[in-house]
């Protein structure tokens, strides 16, 4: 994980990127958390040192992030070794800068979009280790597919399918696994071809529907639609319509 935030961090920053995928091998899109490592903690070791903590980096990113999920996508569970994640390949010159590593379910849900294999599972099996889970597990996973779902997965460790996970709302679409990661990334390209800008404002307001009432949202909203009107984009977009052409979005 250090080395994700890492990444994140860094395209964060470079105002060449407008958009992130995030992706794994096909056997995984993550192997999950570290079983050994969490055996032995104590309950002040976990408290102390915010552990887990850091994983909440992707989902304070503001810009969009496009998880495609290939294979398990669950933390690691007593009746589902782990499989390897191996090293990414290097990135293609040809592409845009875009993030390709892994994560668990947890970690799928805290992207923006996510993309899947037919092959890709979700599960949150924690409760066949004893626990819950950690990383945001219970909270987002209810958010995207609704109580009862959530509970069955939560509370069995059981896993669902891809088809089963879009028919839920938990994934938006669904590929063959030979072309999953080109859907991803002509996703995030699509994006990036916009006002980076204006998608930052665009998450933001989205993202508020999940984490405030529905007066409160509907106020973020409105501050940062009244915001747009202060960028250069907003009226680049507009000119660019009315003259019957494609717009030349500068990013302010």
């Amino acid at each position: 994980m250090a080395e994700l935030r890492r990444a994140l961090e860094a395209m964060e920053s470079d105002p060449e990127v407008g958009a992130i995928v995030l992706t794994g091998s096909q056997k995984a899109f993550a192997a999950g958390a570290d079983i050994k490592e969490m055996q032995n903690k104590t309950f002040q070791e976990c408290y102390s040192s915010g552990f887990l903590a850091g994983w909440d980096k992707v989902s304070v990113v503001r810009k969009p992030i496009i998880a495609a999920v290939n294979g398990y996508a669950v933390s690691t569970s007593p009746h589902l070794p782990a499989p390897p994640v191996p090293t990414p390949a290097p990135p293609d010159p040809s592409l845009p800068p875009l993030c390709q590593l892994g994560g668990g379910c947890e970690l799928a849900m805290m992207c923006d979009i996510i993309y899947a294999g037919e092959k890709a599972q979700f599960g949150q099996p924690e409760i066949l280790l004893g626990t819950i889970p950690g990383a945001g597990g219970t909270q987002r996973l209810t958010r995207a597919v609704g109580k009862s779902l959530a509970m069955e997965m939560v509370l069995t460790g059981d896993r669902i399918s891809a088809k089963e996970a879009k028919e839920a709302g938990l994934v938006s679409k669904v590929y063959p696994v030979e072309k999953l990661l080109d859907a991803a990334i002509a996703c995030a390209e699509k994006i990036a071809s916009n006002s980076k800008l204006v998608a930052a404002m665009a998450k933001e307001s989205v993202n508020a529907a999940f984490e405030t009432t529905l007066t409160e949202g509907n106020r973020t909203e409105k501050r940062l639609f009244y915001a747009t009107f202060a960028t250069s984009d907003r009226k680049e977009g507009m000119t660019a319509f009315v003259e019957k052409r494609k717009a030349n979005f500068s990013d302010s």
